[in-house]
Formats: structure tokens, sequence, C-alpha cells
């Protein structure tokens, strides 16, 4: 069965993703597991970098509740990869991203998936409204219904 494998085109924001020796198993290539940190990694940089989160702080923070992988091409440290990362589906409580993992310079992904955040009240732990800050950081890297 052939696979659609992304590219780097249809990512919108990017950010190193080193490899760690720990990251490998006894396979010799990075765990399937950590995959998820580096998604994890990447959305919440970009919240942190663009839309200002504070992460400490912040009354309104995402919680993930749900995310998948497909893996395409083993990696392994010490080789520097790349995430990349858009905005499938921004909704008024939470958000849809789309995460692809690369091999630094590398136009295919060796695994891509996706990674839901609802946003939360801190003290309550209750859905709460995108904050207006993050909003806008989101719907920069927003991608249209039917592209990719």
């Amino acid at each position: 069965m052939a696979r659609n494998v992304p590219t780097r085109n249809e990512y919108r924001w990017f950010c190193d993703m080193p490899t760690r020796w720990m990251d490998n198993d006894v396979y010799g290539h990075v765990n399937n597991v950590t995959y998820y940190s580096y998604f994890d990694t990447v959305a919440n940089r970009y919240l942190i970098e663009l839309g200002g989160l504070d992460i400490h702080a912040a009354p309104v923070v995402g919680f993930v509740v749900e995310s998948r992988c497909q893996y395409h091409a083993p990696v392994a440290f010490p080789e520097p990869l790349e995430a990349g990362i858009r905005v499938e589906h921004l909704g008024s409580r939470s958000v849809t991203y789309g995460i692809a993992i690369f091999k630094a310079g590398e136009s295919s992904a060796s695994a891509h998936g996706s990674f839901v955040h609802v946003f939360v009240a801190r003290e309550t732990g209750r859905a709460a409204p995108v904050p207006d800050d993050i909003r806008a950081a989101l719907a920069a890297i927003a991608v249209e219904p039917d592209e990719p």
C-alpha cells in the first residue's frame, strides 16, 4: 500500500529538533514513542516563541487530548532533525496541529502526524477559549481546508 509522505512545503514553521543518545532504542533508531515528545516540543515552542505562552503563569494552557503518528523512514542519534508545524483546524477552544519530522535539509518527512490541544483554565481544568495572542499566532500557520 503506497503512503502519502508529506513534504517540507506543506508546513508553515520549522525548528531544529536535535536527537539525543537516549532517543535510540535497541534497534539503533529513534524509538516510536520519542516522536510524540518531538511533537509536543515543536507545538509548545511555537506557542511560547510566537504565541507568547507563559508556561509557568498563563491562566489558560493547552492539554493534549489526542495524537497520532505515521512513520516513513528511520532516524537515529546523532542525526540533526527539523520539525515542521501547521494548523489544520482552529476551533474556539482547541487546535489540531499537523506536524512532521524531517532529517535536516531533506524534503520528505521521516514521520508525520497530528496533535490536538484543548485549551483549559489552569485553575479549574475546564475548557476555555483560545487566548487572543495564541489564536493570532495559530491563525498565521493555518492551512486552508483544501490544502494538504
